[in-house]
């Protein structure tokens, strides 16, 4: 569980620029200042599909809770039974989703600290 959070960490730091940078490309003084636009429009670019991952990261992360919760507090056998199965499903997709997230989210930063 703490994996799960150091990486829903990062993804909310780079969410968070995402929406900074979001705002600074509608500001008039960056669009004059044309370098400074096309950088924070790549950077803007590179951001937007991690974030994207990260959302579709952290519903699987809230969908796993909702079923372990399901499984503790459910009566019904028939109802545990599927969520059992779709906790088994979804436990089965997440570690190859953290993986590419952090591939990714590495490449992403370093892109960004390259960019000019």
């Amino acid at each position: 569980m703490a994996q799960d959070n150091s990486l829903l960490e990062k993804l909310e730091a780079l969410r968070l620029r995402f929406e900074e940078v979001g705002q600074m490309i509608t500001d008039p003084a960056v669009i004059a200042d044309q370098k400074r636009y096309v950088k924070l429009n790549k950077e803007y670019r590179e951001l937007e599909e991690i974030v994207e991952m990260g959302k579709q990261y952290k519903n699987l992360v809230d969908n796993i809770d909702s079923s372990r919760k399901m499984l503790k507090e459910e009566d019904d056998e028939e109802m545990r039974a599927l969520a059992r199965e779709e906790l088994d499903e979804l436990e089965e997709k997440k570690p190859e989703m953290e993986e590419k997230l952090k591939c990714f989210c590495f490449l992403v930063i370093l892109k960004i600290q390259k960019m000019p």
